[in-house]
């Protein structure tokens, strides 16, 4: 792990001057490259099992010590393989990036939750989890620890979700037992993703709560996106995607690639 040569965010004070309309912070944070193979030439499908479980276990030990720094709000863990997910260094790496204030996808994300959570006394990531297993037919993987699926309204073709099976509102609570299964399912899933297009780019965000008080409300998760399509006018404009392979037949590809 190194600090990122072309960090988004750094190290400097917290001020935040300018009025209402025009109040500006500085970028302040940190950004991190956490390089995940001494060979320069490695892809991520092709590493063993146990080298990506120690990958994860580097973003669970950063995660549990920049949000301990009173000044972070969110610590976002991706990957982006490939150029057009994002890709500038050919060497096998992922991202760690911590932010002073909380992170808007996520607060949509938590907002959503918390109405759930107030009308059903349930966790919604818990209750589609259950859903889909029941159901089956969007599955892609599963093992004892993690279950992997297409969501029922994904946003675009090949979208997928990796959650863990014991609810836990931050990807910090991760345990020591459950590193291997989380490296399964995460070559499970990318390898498929090979298989099916030619080995396509992707990106993989993890969502995790930003404070204790979301645990009954939140289940962090892990999100793959394959580059498949590209976002056009009305995509932007509207705020809603258009995905033209159904998520049931992307997850019956997947599970035959797998």
């Amino acid at each position: 792990m190194i600090p990122n040569l072309f960090a988004v965010l750094s190290s400097g004070p917290l001020e935040r001057p300018g009025g209402d309309l025009f109040r500006e912070m500085p970028g302040v944070g940190s950004h991190e490259v956490v390089i995940e193979s001494r060979r320069h030439n490695a892809r991520f499908g092709d590493m063993r099992p146990a080298d990506v479980a120690r990958v994860i276990a580097v973003w669970r030990r950063r995660y549990r010590d920049l949000m301990d720094h009173p000044e972070i709000r969110a610590v976002v863990v991706f990957k982006n393989y490939g150029p057009l997910a994002g890709t500038s260094l050919p060497h096998a790496h992922s991202q760690i990036v911590a932010a002073p204030v909380f992170l808007p996808r996520l607060l949509r994300r938590l907002d959503v939750a918390t109405h759930y959570f107030n009308d059903h006394e349930s966790c919604v990531y818990d209750d589609v989890l259950a859903g889909e297993l029941e159901a089956k037919e969007r599955l892609v993987y599963e093992n004892e620890g993690f279950v992997a699926f297409e969501p029922f309204a994904s946003a675009s073709p090949f979208e997928t979700w990796i959650l863990p099976r014991r609810h836990g509102s931050s990807f910090g609570g991760l345990r020591d037992d459950e590193l291997d299964l989380l490296a399964a399912a995460l070559l499970g899933v990318t390898r498929a993703l090979s298989a099916a297009h030619q080995d396509p780019d992707w990106n993989l965000i993890v969502y995790s709560a930003p404070t204790e008080s979301h645990e009954g409300v939140f289940h962090w998760h892990i999100k793959i996106v394959p580059r498949l399509t590209t976002a056009a006018g009305f995509e932007l404009g509207s705020g809603m995607g258009i995905n033209t392979v159904a998520p049931e037949d992307a997850a019956a590809a997947l599970r035959h690639a797998i």
